[in-house]
C-alpha cells in the first residue's frame, strides 16, 4: 500500500474522439518527476474521409465506435497492463465533433464507473498547449502557441491551468486556411501536407500575398482574406504556376504565425515559446521559428512529431497534470463541442 507521505504516482489512460482521428494511450507519471508514454495508439481515418474532401461527422463517430474496443485492447498489450493497473481514466470533452466527442467520454467514463476509480475531462486544446513539455510534470513559464487545423491560438502559460489567452482566431485557423488552399489547388486532402510538398519547388516570391493583422500590436489570426486572395489569384490566371502559388501561399501563413508570436512573446515578457499543433510539423514553420527564436535569444520547445496531431498521449498528459493537482470531475459532465481555454 502507498504511504501518503510517498509522491503520487499514477497510470493515466486517456481517450482522443474529437475528429477524425481515434486514439488511446496510457501514460506513467510521478507528481515532481518524469512522466512515461507506456503506449500511444492511434487509428488514422484520412482514407476514409479523403474520398469526401474533409471530414464527414457520420463516419467519423461510426469509426471512433467500430474500432476503439480494440484499440484499448492494444494499448493494454502494449504498455503490459491490465485494466485493473489503472489509477485513473480520461477523455477529451472539447472542442470537437459532438458526435465523436461522445464516443470517447462515454467509454472512458464506463471504464471509470466499472473499476471505481477516477474520471479527469481534458481540453483537447491544452493537450496540444502542454505537449511540448510531456517529458516532465512541471510546466515552465512560456508563451504557447496552438497551430492546428481547427484553432491558431496564442496563450500565456505562468504553470499547468494557469492560462491567459493572447491572440486567438478570428475566421479559418491556418490548418483550415491549408485545406482550403489546398482543394482550390486541386490536391488531395488533407491539404496541409500536399502544400508543404508543393512549395518545395515553387517560389515564395511569386505572388505578393496579403499577411493580415500585422499592424498596431495586434496578436489576433486572420487568415480568410489570404485564402481568398488565393482563390482570386487561381481565377485570373488559368495557366498558373501550383509550386509558386503553394509556396507564395505557405511563405505568408509563417511570416505571420512567427511575427505575432514573437510579438506576444515580447508582451508577455518570457524567454521561451512551446509550438504545437499539426501545422507545427511543417518544416518550413519549424524552420521559421528556430531562426527567428535565435536571433531574438528567445528559447524554443517544439513537440515532438508524434504528439502534433491528435493524439491520446498529450490528452493523459494534460490529464495526468490535473490529477496531480488533485482535480478530477463527474460522470455526470456533458461534452462541450465548442468548448475554449
Amino acid at each position: 500500500m502507498r504511504k501518503m507521505e510517498d509522491p503520487p504516482v499514477a497510470i493515466f489512460l486517456a481517450i482522443e474522439s474529437s475528429c477524425d482521428e481515434t486514439a488511446v494511450a496510457i501514460l506513467r507519471g510521478e507528481a515532481g518527476e518524469r512522466t512515461e508514454v507506456l503506449a500511444s495508439e492511434v487509428a488514422s481515418q484520412i482514407e476514409q474521409h479523403r474520398e469526401h474532401g474533409g471530414v464527414v461527422p457520420e463516419l467519423a463517430s461510426r469509426s471512433h465506435s467500430l474500432c476503439l474496443s480494440g484499440l484499448v485492447e492494444e494499448a493494454l498489450e502494449s504498455a503490459e497492463a491490465r485494466i485493473a493497473d489503472i489509477d485513473v481514466f480520461g477523455a477529451t470533452m472539447g472542442p470537437g465533433l459532438a458526435s465523436s466527442l461522445l464516443v470517447g467520454s462515454t467509454a472512458a467514463k464506463a471504464m471509470s464507473c466499472v473499476s471505481g476509480k477516477p474520471f479527469v475531462g481534458v481540453n483537447h486544446l491544452e493537450g496540444h498547449l502542454l505537449s511540448p513539455f510531456m517529458n516532465r510534470t512541471e510546466v515552465p513559464r512560456h508563451l504557447g502557441l496552438v497551430v492546428s487545423g481547427g484553432h491558431t491560438l496564442l496563450m500565456k502559460v505562468d504553470g499547468a491551468g494557469n492560462y491567459v489567452r493572447m491572440g486567438t482566431t478570428r475566421d479559418d485557423a491556418a490548418g483550415e486556411a491549408f485545406d482550403k488552399v489546398g482543394k482550390m489547388l486541386g490536391l488531395p486532402y488533407p491539404g496541409g501536407p500536399e502544400i508543404e510538398k508543393m512549395a518545395k519547388g515553387g517560389d515564395p516570391k511569386a505572388f505578393a500575398f496579403p499577411r493580415s493583422m500585422m499592424g498596431g500590436g495586434e496578436l489576433d489570426f486572420s487568415f480568410s482574406g489570404l485564402k481568398t486572395a488565393v482563390l482570386y489569384t487561381l481565377q485570373k490566371n488559368k495557366n498558373i504556376s501550383i509550386p509558386d502559388v503553394a509556396a507564395s501561399f505557405q511563405v505568408a501563413v509563417v511570416e505571420v504565425l512567427v511575427e505575432k508570436t514573437i510579438r506576444a512573446a515580447k508582451a508577455a515578457r518570457v524567454d521561451l515559446i512551446g509550438l504545437s499543433g499539426g501545422v507545427s510539423l511543417n518544416q518550413a514553420v519549424r524552420h521559421a521559428f528556430i531562426q527567428r527564436c535565435d536571433k531574438e535569444g528567445i528559447e524554443l520547445a517544439i513537440a515532438e512529431a508524434e504528439v502534433c496531431t491528435d493524439n491520446a498521449a498529450m490528452i493523459a498528459f494534460a490529464g495526468l497534470l490535473r490529477f496531480f493537482a488533485g482535480k478530477t470531475d463527474g460522470l455526470d459532465g456533458d461534452i462541450n463541442p465548442n468548448l475554449t481555454l
